[in-house]
């Protein structure tokens, strides 16, 4: 029997065939009418002002998941607010706007209230809002998910605040699937619709029945079977995934839908960066933006990293049997597929069954970003006198890496003696030991900065960079992968949208002169910590995403050459991981290069994605490369909040980095705290 889930991609499939969409005034007296502003329209539909401001001018119209997304908001809207009659007013238009919250009791699913306390209660002047930006889908009119406390309060991420009556988690689980409005849409025309997420506060938790603290049973954290949470649960047909209930639990009666409990006082949280001392309004506000920008988390940020690889790249799609006209699985083009590939030794881990078996011992790829610091003895006399040592960080370089990259989705074809073709990714055996450089500038090929030392592994973008320098490479072998794509490109799209749009909230935009990018940078964790956990998570999202691709084993048990959970994914591509890294550490070295060229100036330490210039001045603006009218070069670094640019790390006396480099500590780890014991003081 066909699935629903089948039905909605078929069904979906044929609405993109035609691109209707209302005359382009209605669509913005429907906008309009309730209130929504394009910058709110923007955020919703995961898009840019300026994007929205061409659908409704006709320059452009909307492609994919936003197509189906914003013509059903549109025909939600049209049901609401219906055209006037001729010669009705605009006013009459405008009352039938969205209420504002606060301005109505509950009316909706499980009898919804706004709980709005007045300025007298407050003891402040509380900030004017405006309607409440709606769902990009109707079905979920609440958001993605709540918060619930102890006291029956499900705080929903729109400030909005849901009366649960359960008094027990199989009671909770039922609610939560039926009455409350909660989930997400697909992230994909093919997915699924993301599971309501409640979050259980400690108080939450012990009212329904769960232990405050979860102990390890059977070497895992979860409730043993025999519980009563759990023995209830299954007496009432529910079911739990193999992990059994723990931290993270999804409860489910069908494949298509279910639940997912956070239970705070067992750690589910302490992996997100911000959270810690928020309250429960701030921990809705920081998890509902997150997972309306992101996706709905379901265990720590690195793992919603993969997740969202996964959701925007589905292995597989609904096709046609044309014998019998059923709906059946097929791959996805540009996916990775749904069975793990062979990494190839040298592109695998040291511990992994394939390199023990195979007794190999030829190396491995060593693409790991830059932990190096200058020899001290290099710097010159005028550089010690420099008052300060400035740091500057690249943002989320990882995620700018991840743009436009091809990487490999076939298994790897070992090849002897091959000809180097930059287009082609996989890992190749070159010497590079003889590229000349700079003994003040890191060594682009190795993650300590120090020469090769004769024949290694280095992953395509390594050896391209060897090219452009004036190299002739000639490969010894390689692995090579023949089919290629751009598979981290949505992934790519998705978390720089979400990063920028935080930023902006937070008052950092693309606009703004590299003296206010800079106060604005600095005050950015103050303006709303909410939102700057978000930003921060966004940031862990990127790093751990990347991380999971070339998981190691976990645990004290493991043995060589066993197999650990990792492995078993599709999404195990340590080989992918490489490519992202190798490219970042690249264009650290490019923009390096460039400004020793433009400057004369070269770093002292390089730790990661942070850099650190011996400067005349206190701020990044004193050594970075601006043009004789005050552009700023494009070649180095450039402040800026985009993923690429950069921005202020820290600052710190020019005597302190020469002491911990002379004491062979990198001043590019510790210049944000600046460790006086590391130095002597």
């Amino acid at each position: 029997m066909v699935s629903e889930a089948e039905l909605f991609a078929a069904v979906d499939a044929l609405l993109e065939e035609g691109a209707w969409l209302p005359p382009l005034a209605e669509c913005a007296r429907l906008r309009e009418a309730a209130g929504i502003s394009q910058s709110v329209l923007a955020r919703v539909m995961r898009s840019t002002t300026q994007t929205v401001k061409n659908w409704e001018n006709g320059r452009s119209v909307p492609q994919g998941p936003r197509l189906v997304a914003y013509r059903r908001l549109l025909e939600g809207w049209a049901a609401k607010y219906p055209a006037p009659a001729e010669g009705g007013s605009a006013a009459a238009t405008a009352s039938r706007r969205r209420p504002v919250q606060g301005e109505q009791e509950a009316t909706g699913p499980a009898g919804s209230r706004a709980r709005q306390p007045s300025d007298e209660e407050t003891g402040r002047r509380s900030p004017q809002r405006a309607a409440a930006p709606p769902a990009s889908d109707p079905r979920f009119p609440h958001g993605p998910l709540a918060v619930l406390d102890g006291d029956g309060a499900a705080h929903g991420s729109g400030g909005i605040v849901l009366d649960c009556p359960a008094a027990s988690v199989a009671e909770l689980v039922q609610w939560a699937c039926a009455e409350t409005g909660l989930g997400a849409p697909r992230l994909h025309r093919y997915g699924k619709d993301a599971d309501p997420l409640i979050v259980l506060t400690t108080a939450a938790a012990v009212k329904l029945g769960l232990p405050e603290h979860l102990e390890d049973h059977e070497h895992r954290r979860h409730l043993p079977e025999h519980h009563p949470v759990v023995e209830s649960l299954v007496k009432d047909g529910w079911r739990l995934t193999r992990r059994g209930f723990g931290p993270w639990t999804r409860i489910s009666r069908t494949v298509e839908g279910g639940v997912r409990l956070t239970v705070v006082p067992w750690n589910a949280l302490d992996t997100w960066p911000g959270i810690a001392g928020m309250d429960v309004p701030g921990i809705a506000r920081m998890l509902g933006l997150y997972a309306e920008r992101v996706i709905t988390p379901r265990g720590s940020p690195a793992l919603a990293g993969l997740d969202l690889m996964t959701a925007l790249r589905l292995p597989t799609r609904p096709v046609r049997d044309k014998a019998t006209g059923n709906w059946a699985p097929a791959p996805n083009p540009g996916s990775l597929g749904t069975e793990p590939v062979d990494s190839g030794a040298p592109g695998s881990r040291p511990r992994t069954p394939v390199v023990v078996e195979a007794g190999w011992s030829g190396g491995f790829l060593d693409e790991e970003p830059y932990e190096w610091v200058q020899d001290s003895d290099l710097l010159t006399d005028e550089e010690r006198r420099l008052p300060f040592a400035v740091g500057v960080e690249v943002n989320a370089p990882l995620l700018a890496a991840a743009a436009r990259l091809p990487v490999g989705l076939s298994e790897p074809v070992h090849v002897v003696d091959p000809p180097f073709d930059p287009r082609i990714p996989g890992c190749w055996l070159v010497d590079l030991s003889h590229v000349e450089a700079d003994p003040r500038l890191p060594s682009p090929f190795t993650p300590t900065g120090h020469r090769p030392e004769g024949p290694a592994w280095y992953q395509t973008h390594s050896v391209a960079y060897a090219q452009e320098l004036g190299c002739n490479v000639r490969p010894l072998e390689a692995y090579l992968r023949r089919e290629t794509g751009a598979y981290l490109q949505p992934w790519h799209d998705r978390l720089k949208s979400a990063y920028l749009d935080t930023l902006a909230d937070l008052g950092v935009t693309p606009d703004l002169p590299d003296a206010e990018f800079l106060t604005a940078m600095g005050l950015h964790r103050q303006v709303d910590p909410a939102l700057a956990a978000v930003l921060a998570a966004v940031e862990a999202t990127v790093e751990g995403g990347i991380g999971k691709l070339g998981e190691r084993p976990r645990g004290r048990h493991h043995r060589e050459g066993e197999r650990w959970p990792a492995l078993e994914r599709a999404t195990w591509r340590p080989d992918i991981r490489a490519a992202v890294v190798s490219k970042a550490r690249i264009s650290m070295h490019r923009k390096l290069l460039a400004m020793a060229r433009m400057t004369g100036r070269y770093p002292l330490a390089v730790h990661s994605g942070c850099v650190v210039y011996p400067s005349p001045g206190p701020s990044p603006v004193d050594f970075l490369p601006y043009s004789a009218s005050g552009k700023a070069q494009p070649a180095g670094f450039r402040l800026g909040p985009a993923p690429g640019m950069v921005r202020l790390k820290s600052v710190q006396p020019m005597p302190w980095a020469l002491g911990l480099m002379e004491q062979g500590h990198s001043p590019a780890c510790h210049i944000e705290e600046g460790d006086p014991a590391l130095h002597g003081e």
